[in-house]
């Protein structure tokens, strides 16, 4: 066999269809609405309760709620192009999987190998991010606090030198997902009824105390940040559809537990575009909600819900909005290290990673070695390291993986039109190109001129590409080294 053709070999369709139908590596315990939860689990955390709050304060003004319609946009034209994937290829791997059966096996590792960094990097910061919240929620009960050294990792405050709630976080929920999918799906259900619950009080309670005056104008003119960014205006709300656009995503961690869903081929699909559309519901009614409790510029602050609140003496609610935030970041802890986990497995399970983390617990039916790992790595990283320098994201994976999506989607259309699909995304042949430049817009940045010079707004910065490149660097080492002579293909033929 040619080496361009070791590298494209891809698995039918149909064969994975198959596959699916044959495999019991997992137990199928889970109906739509425990994915559905799955999803919102992974969407709704920081962008809520921080992310909408201060691009509203730094860029958009209450025209945050543009940027957001902008951002959702982009990100449904991806969602319903998942949506027919997982209806008509039920197997865990998410776009791993489906870019291995159009387009090949090596851009499929490049996608699985990048979504993997992407999803515990994620796991780590937001387990990180736990800790603040659960704190502040355990004091406000108890009147009870850690030690200072185990408040945080070293470089966020004097003699902080562990966080230990965020490894406590990492670990409970590993052993969650090891134990059994239902029992950690069921209490993942409970949290994110909760985050929604705590969401819906914020919106309701706030709706009384707004003065629709604040929302004029609704886009503010435009002013040049002290950075010489752009701020206000059309570009503002371009910038920050941007940056709240990584609020927008994570339904495709849901994707991952194909072969955990009861009726996959129904159910996947409904759960994807469900998810995201409570999602943008909630973000919609927090960023009209708080624009018009308070001016605006007031909402750079480190709990800017929390603040909104207390500025209008209503001191009780800080409360709710502990409980919400903690029970928000829980669920994308839980969301994020199960689409990890079995991303890790479907790896192994194909050769490109070792097989030996490719087993599936004889009791449980859970994937718990690479959840084990996980859970361990995970909780030393959020543990030791700040949370500034967990912050920086590779999100360039998750735009890649967008692309790839609404590529495959496309593609799989011309070449098998006559295919079984259980979900057909509505407009396919204009919603997955603005899938796909909208995702590119992202990586490289919004055009835009403004007083006769062009600018990028938005975009990623160098240190991304850097660390996308390394770390891509590394994956071409393992799969050139190892997987490309252990694939399950070359060995099956």
């Amino acid at each position: 066999m040619s080496f361009f053709k070791k590298i494209t070999r891809h698995k039918s369709v149909e064969q994975l269809q198959s596959d699916a139908g044959q495999s019991q590596d997992f137990r199928r315990t889970m109906g739509v609405w425990q994915l559905t939860a799955i999803g919102i689990g992974a969407i709704v955390g920081v962008g809520v309760f921080v992310l909408a709050p201060h691009e509203a304060a730094l860029h958009a003004g209450p025209a945050i709620v543009l940027s957001f319609l902008i951002a959702g946009i982009g990100s449904a034209c991806a969602a319903l192009s998942y949506a027919e994937f997982a209806g008509m290829i039920p197997v865990t791997g998410s776009a791993y999987t489906y870019g291995y059966a159009v387009l090949g096996e090596l851009p499929a590792w490049i996608i699985g190998w990048d979504l993997l960094i992407e999803y515990a990097l994620i796991v780590a910061v937001v387990a990180a991010g736990t800790s603040n919240y659960l704190q502040s929620l355990i004091q406000q009960i108890t009147g009870w606090q850690l030690p200072v050294f185990l408040q945080g990792a070293y470089g966020e405050g004097d003699g902080m030198l562990f966080n230990l709630w965020a490894a406590v976080v990492a670990l409970l929920i590993a052993g969650l997902q090891i134990f059994r999918t239902e029992i950690g799906a069921r209490f993942n259900t409970v949290v994110v009824a909760l985050k929604v619950a705590g969401v819906a009080i914020v919106i309701i309670v706030g709706a009384f105390y707004v003065d629709t005056s604040r929302w004029h104008p609704f886009i503010p003119k435009v002013v040049e940040g002290a950075d010489g960014t752009l701020q206000y205006g059309w570009a503002g709300v371009m910038a920050a559809a941007s940056i709240v656009f990584f609020a927008c995503f994570g339904y495709d961690t849901l994707t991952t537990a194909a072969e955990e869903s009861k009726n996959p081929q129904r159910d996947l699909p409904w759960a994807v575009v469900l998810s995201l559309l409570v999602a943008m519901v909630m973000y919609f009614g927090v960023s009209l909600v708080l624009t018009g409790m308070v001016n605006y510029t007031d909402l750079n602050v480190p709990a800017p819900v929390s603040a909104a609140f207390e500025q209008r003496g209503l001191h009780w609610i800080s409360g709710v909005i502990n409980v919400a935030a903690v029970a928000g970041i829980a669920s994308v802890v839980f969301a994020f290290m199960l689409g990890a986990a079995r991303i890790w497995y479907a790896l192994s399970r194909d050769g490109l990673l070792p097989r030996w983390f490719a087993h599936s617990h004889p009791r449980y039916g859970t994937p718990y070695r690479t959840t084990a790992i996980l859970g361990v790595v995970t909780a030393v990283t959020a543990g030791f390291v700040p949370l500034t320098e967990l912050a920086k994201l590779v999100n360039i994976g998750t735009l890649s993986a967008f692309i790839l999506i609404c590529t495959s989607v496309l593609i799989l259309r011309i070449r098998q039109p006559d295919l079984e699909r259980r979900f057909r995304t509505p407009a396919l042949w204009l919603l997955a190109p603005v899938g796909v430049i909208f995702s590119l817009f992202l990586i490289i940045g919004w055009p835009w001129v403004s007083n006769g010079e062009f600018h990028l707004i938005g975009g990623l910065d160098r240190d991304t590409y850097i660390r996308f490149i390394v770390w891509m660097l590394v994956g071409f080492a393992i799969y050139f080294g190892y997987g490309i002579r252990n694939s399950a293909l070359n060995r099956d033929g």
